[in-house]
C-alpha cells in the first residue's frame, strides 16, 4: 500500500514542476496565479510533512487541507483545502486505504468543492475533470479492477474532462467575465486535478510493480 506521505510528496512534486504551465493557463482566462498559488501551498505542505504521522491518513490529509486553505490565495485554496478536509474525514484513523475507501474519499472531496464553490459540472471548473474521474474510478471498481487501474481510468477521464473545458463557456470566477472568449481555453483547475491524479496513478503503479 502506498504511504500517504509519499503520495502527498508526489502531489507536491507534480504541482511545483508544472507551476508555470498552470499559471500560463490561468493567465489566459483567469487571474494568472493558479500555478504560483498552488506551488506555494504545496511547498508549505511539504514543510509540514516531517511532523505528520503516516499511520493516520485522515490526520495527514487534514493537515494538507488546513495548510492549503491558509497559504493558497484565490479560490483554489479554499476549494482544494475543503476537498482534502472532506477526504480526511472519510480516512480518519486509517493507516491503509482500499479501493472502495479511495472512491468514498474522492466523492467526499467533490462534494466539498461543490459546497464551497457553489459550482456544478459544465461550468468550466475542476469539477469537469473530477466528476468524470470519480465515475470512471467507480466503474473500474465495478469491473473488479485494482487501485492502480482504477486510478488510471480516473486519470484518463480527467484528461477528457480537460478537453471538454475547452469547448464550453466559463460561468464561474474571473473567466466568466470573458463569456464566449473563454471557449478554446482549458481550465487551470481541471488541469491541476488531472496532474495530481496522474501523479497518484504513477505512484500506485510503481508500488504495485514493486510488490
Amino acid at each position: 500500500m502506498v504511504n500517504v506521505i509519499a503520495a502527498i510528496e508526489a502531489l507536491a512534486d507534480v504541482i511545483i514542476a508544472n507551476k508555470e504551465t498552470l499559471t500560463d493557463l490561468d493567465a489566459a482566462i483567469g487571474d494568472g496565479d493558479h500555478g504560483i498559488n498552488m506551488a506555494r501551498g504545496f511547498e508549505a505542505v511539504r514543510g509540514k510533512l516531517a511532523a505528520a504521522n503516516p499511520e493516520d491518513i485522515g490526520a495527514v490529509l487534514k493537515l494538507v487541507g488546513m495548510t492549503l486553505i491558509s497559504t493558497v490565495g484565490g479560490a483554489s485554496g479554499p476549494l482544494y483545502g475543503t476537498a482534502f478536509m472532506r477526504a480526511a474525514a472519510v480516512a480518519q484513523g486509517q493507516a491503509v486505504v482500499d479501493t472502495n475507501t479511495a472512491a468514498e474519499m474522492l466523492k467526499a472531496a467533490i462534494g466539498g468543492i461543490k459546497d464551497r464553490g457553489k459550482a456544478v459540472r459544465g461550468e468550466k471548473t475542476m469539477l469537469d475533470a473530477l466528476e468524470p474521474a470519480y465515475e470512471a474510478f467507480t466503474q473500474g471498481i465495478a469491473e473488479g479492477e485494482a487501485l492502480p487501474e482504477c486510478l488510471e481510468l480516473a486519470t484518463q477521464a480527467a484528461a477528457a474532462g480537460i478537453e471538454y473545458t475547452k469547448t464550453i463557456i466559463a460561468t464561474k470566477g474571473r473567466a466568466s467575465y470573458l463569456g464566449e472568449r473563454s471557449i478554446g481555453h482549458q481550465d487551470a483547475g481541471a488541469t491541476s486535478c488531472y496532474l495530481m491524479l496522474s501523479a497518484l496513478t504513477a505512484l500506485a503503479k510503481q508500488h504495485s510493480q514493486g510488490e
